[in-house]
């Protein structure tokens, strides 16, 4: 039977078995409570955007293929964290290589899907603000927006088979192959941020220029313009708020992805981070799974509408006339 250093290398993320149960048990807890969450909330984004004709644009196709990936990550990823918390160390069937690459094959398809998706959305609102309306149209074609969506899963399909090298970063089993394999992972996710974040900040440097033909676009993620009965905000408040929310979401996609990246660049420049660091950055990464649909969503009068309609208490007790005002 394995050690407990052996058994931690192959079952990275969740727990080390030298952690004290209250330890394990309140990850497995933390699991579970993502997995719930970003169950319905991926869910739920994906049934409004195909029940809702007004849903069904470009940006909401890539955010409903994130959506998708991040199910494989809450659906299907997380509740299996969740119950290896509670299990004991000696299960045959839990360590063997199978699983491992099940697990890993999971995970690895659904954050590369999801990241990407990100960089999809981002591309796509930094040209719908920043280009022309001919440019945006010949771009996005249904034809091409398919072949995107299609691209991005492609891609993902081949690190895979690397994901359980991953694994063993920081042990003492771990080899050459898997410090090179999170390397790549690190220079990937770096990449992608820094063009996820040229385009949110292009579209920060156009909004402060030009509020009023943002709010003609009608960019969801940004200021919208309200309902009629409501005046119409100032032009330097519709600025701000516009700003804040396309930097709020740059903030919340470092905070989910940097500690990651550095703490994989760390273990192959200089040593290994602490088990807990690592674990604690892939956390990190994996929440983002179950964020995802909010932080897209939330500031769309759109969406919001749509979830009342669907919802128990979204429209009838409202509608209802009370009895007094009948008497």
């Amino acid at each position: 039977m394995p050690n407990a250093s052996s058994w931690s290398a192959s079952s990275p993320l969740l727990l080390l078995w030298e952690d004290s149960s209250s330890t394990r048990i309140f990850l497995s807890l933390l699991y579970a409570v993502l997995a719930i969450s970003g169950t319905l909330s991926n869910v739920m984004v994906i049934y409004l955007v195909f029940s809702f004709k007004k849903l069904q644009t470009t940006s909401n196709a890539f955010i409903v293929n994130g959506c998708a990936a991040d199910l494989s990550v809450c659906a299907l990823w997380m509740p299996q964290e969740a119950v290896l918390g509670l299990l004991p160390p000696n299960s045959s069937s839990l360590r063997s290589a199978e699983y491992r690459l099940l697990r890993g094959g999971l995970l690895g398809l659904g954050l590369t899907v999801s990241l990407a998706s990100h960089l999809l959305v981002a591309f796509n609102r930094y040209v719908l603000i920043t280009k022309l309306p001919s440019v945006y149209q010949a771009l996005y074609q249904r034809r091409h927006t398919g072949c995107m969506i299609g691209l991005s899963w492609a891609l993902a399909l081949l690190p895979v088979p690397l994901l359980p090298g991953l694994w063993t970063l920081g042990s003492a089993q771990s080899d050459g192959s898997s410090r090179y394999t999170a390397l790549l992972l690190a220079l990937a996710v770096l990449g992608q941020t820094a063009l996820l974040l040229h385009c949110y900040l292009g579209i920060v440097r156009r909004v402060r220029g030009s509020a009023k033909r943002v709010s003609v676009l009608n960019f969801h993620l940004l200021h919208q313009l309200p309902f009629p009965a409501a005046p119409p905000p100032p032009r330097r408040a519709q600025r701000r708020l516009s700003s804040v929310s396309v930097l709020l979401l740059c903030c919340v996609f470092l905070l989910g992805t940097q500690p990651l990246v550095w703490v994989s660049l760390l273990g192959f420049f200089l040593r290994p981070a602490p088990p807990a660091l690592q674990a604690a950055s892939w956390l990190l990464l994996c929440s983002l799974s179950a964020l995802n649909p909010l932080l897209y969503t939330w500031r769309s009068e759109e969406f919001r509408r749509a979830a009342r309609s669907v919802l128990p208490r979204g429209e009838g007790p409202a509608a209802a006339p009370r009895p007094a005002a009948a008497a």
